[in-house]
């Protein structure tokens, strides 16, 4: 077949990307050591430290979490403020430039990146609010970790994971009147499907979740309340949710560590899953019954 028929047949594929999964989660705070705390209780460890950026890179598993506390000066960035805030994810891709390309030509919005000497770029297109969703092709035998980072001295670099934890998705909240956009952007860039109203996970089943296409993890995407006097806000990525295969057994290990967990007549931890309880103003994970590693 000539390449250009491939090339013409790929935007029609189920996974058009080669998604593959999440590469990263970034948090930007300007208390960048009171939440690698928080990331330690929860099974995490600093790993490594960025060449030339206050940032630094946290581990689990196959998960990698960075926070960054530099004071980047750059149109759009977020200045780093107390509570610790999503700024960006990562997306696992074939193919970084030709993912970029293809959501461009969708109508995604580029992000101009900086790159100093000795860093790779690595392509971003906005996200919901300020933050970012980043294309990375380097996550196998030879990562972004190897060229922008610096390894910790003493640590292990491959920490494993506590009870299983992995990724399950990324909660994201929205807009009144927004979900039709929101799903569209992210079928329309990524190849993300709606799943059916009745297939729910964990204990905060609200909103509408979408399935990537390689089939890895999810995007929970939720609206105010109708009729609720909720307060509307500005849209964002609220919170990670880690897949455990055994909830109550994960949920025993990372209390005997310190972490504490919403318990109530209303919310509490069970099988299908549990909420930690908000620190660093406004900061919380989920867990959710899941039992792929």
């Amino acid at each position: 077949m000539p390449q250009s028929a491939i090339r013409e047949a790929i935007g029609e594929l189920p996974n058009p990307l080669g998604l593959a999964g999440i590469e990263f989660v970034e948090y930007a705070t300007s208390r960048p050591q009171a939440l690698g705390q928080l990331l330690e209780t929860l099974g995490f460890r600093p790993v490594a430290r960025h060449r030339s950026r206050e940032v630094l890179l946290y581990r689990q598993g196959t998960m990698n979490i960075v926070i960054n506390a530099h004071d980047a000066q750059r149109p759009g960035s977020r200045v780093p403020a107390e509570t610790p805030v999503i700024t960006a994810v990562a997306l696992r891709v074939r193919d970084a430039a030709a993912a970029y390309r293809r959501a461009l030509d969708r109508g995604a919005w580029a992000v101009p990146v900086q790159v100093e000497v000795m860093e790779l770029h690595i392509p971003a297109i906005h996200g919901v609010g300020a933050s970012r969703i980043y294309f990375v092709d380097r996550w196998d035998a030879f990562s972004i970790w190897d060229v922008d980072f610096v390894p910790i001295p003493t640590v292990d670099r491959q920490p494993p994971a506590l009870a299983g934890l992995h990724w399950f998705g990324v909660v994201q909240y929205i807009g009144s009147e927004r979900m039709d956009d929101w799903c569209e952007f992210y079928r329309e860039l990524f190849g993300f499907e709606p799943l059916a109203d009745e297939q729910r996970f964990g204990i905060l089943p609200k909103g509408r979740i979408l399935r990537s296409p390689c089939n890895s993890f999810y995007l929970q995407l939720i609206e105010p309340e109708a009729g609720s006097g909720e307060l509307e806000g500005e849209e964002s990525l609220q919170r990670i949710g880690f897949g455990a295969p055994d909830v109550p057994a994960a949920v025993a290990a990372l209390r005997a560590r310190g972490v504490d967990f919403v318990e109530s007549p209303d919310l509490h931890s069970q099988a299908r899953g549990a909420l930690t309880v908000p620190a660093l103003g406004g900061v919380m994970f989920e867990l959710v019954h899941d039992p792929r590693g």
